[in-house]
C-alpha cells in the first residue's frame, strides 16, 4: 500500500472519531408510566390511591372526627362518719319511715336519696327540667329555705300531689338546723319527658 493510501485511511478514521465525539447519541426516552416495574417517583405518586378514593371493597376511607356525647351527672356524695352527720328521715306518702340516713351540711336531698338507694328519681339530673324529685317537707323546715326560683316553681306546677310545702329535692340543701328533718315522697311523680302526663307510682 502506498504512503498516499495510508494517509487517506488515517484521515477517514480521524474524521469518524471526531464526529462520534461531537455528536452524542440521543438519550433514551423514559419508560411509559404504565409500566408495572417503573421506579419513577412520579409514577408512584400518580398510581397511589387517593385517601378519598373508593377502596377495592367499595368503601371510602374517612378521616376520624370528634363527637360529643351526653355525659350523665352522678350525684355521689361522701357519707359522714356514723353518728356525725345530719339525720334525714325519708318517708312514704302515708308517713311510713323508708330509711333514716346521715348527710353532710350542703348536700342536696336528691344526692342524699341516690347515695342511700332511696327511690327519688331525678330524671333531668338536677337541671330543673322535670318534677320527678318532688318532695314534701315539714313546715318548719320549708320556712327556713330560700324562696324557690321561677324555674323551680314552673316545674312544681307540674308535680303530682303538690302541697304548700313542696320543693324539688335537687334544690334543697341540708344544714345543721335541719337535723332530724322529715322528707316525704309523694304517691307518684310525673315525668313530662317519658310519661307525658302519666304519674309514675312509688
Amino acid at each position: 500500500m502506498s504512503s498516499r493510501n495510508i494517509a487517506q485511511g488515517l484521515a477517514r478514521s480521524c474524521l469518524k472519531t471526531s464526529a462520534a465525539r461531537s455528536w452524542p447519541r440521543p438519550r433514551a426516552l423514559p419508560r411509559p408510566f404504565s409500566s408495572p416495574h417503573s421506579s419513577s417517583s412520579y409514577h408512584s405518586a400518580a398510581s397511589a390511591p387517593s385517601p378519598l378514593a373508593p377502596s377495592a371493597f367499595g368503601h371510602r376511607p374517612f378521616a376520624r372526627t370528634f363527637h360529643t356525647t351526653h355525659v350523665a351527672r352522678h350525684f355521689g356524695i361522701d357519707r359522714p362518719e356514723p353518728g356525725t352527720g345530719i339525720k334525714v328521715h325519708f318517708r312514704d306518702h302515708k308517713g311510713n319511715l323508708i330509711k333514716t340516713v346521715e348527710a353532710n351540711e350542703g348536700d342536696d336531698l336528691l344526692s342524699i336519696a341516690h347515695e342511700y338507694d332511696i327511690d327519688l328519681e331525678g330524671a333531668c339530673e338536677a337541671s330543673m327540667a322535670c318534677s320527678t324529685c318532688h318532695v314534701i317537707l315539714d313546715p318548719e323546715v320549708y320556712d327556713q329555705l330560700p324562696e324557690p326560683e321561677d324555674d323551680e316553681n314552673d316545674m312544681l306546677d307540674m308535680a303530682f300531689g303538690l302541697t304548700d310545702t313542696s320543693r324539688l329535692g335537687c334544690q334543697v340543701r341540708v344544714t345543721k338546723a335541719f337535723d332530724g328533718m322529715n322528707v316525704t315522697l309523694p304517691a307518684a311523680t310525673r315525668n313530662m319527658f317519658v310519661d307525658g302526663k302519666k304519674p309514675a307510682r312509688h
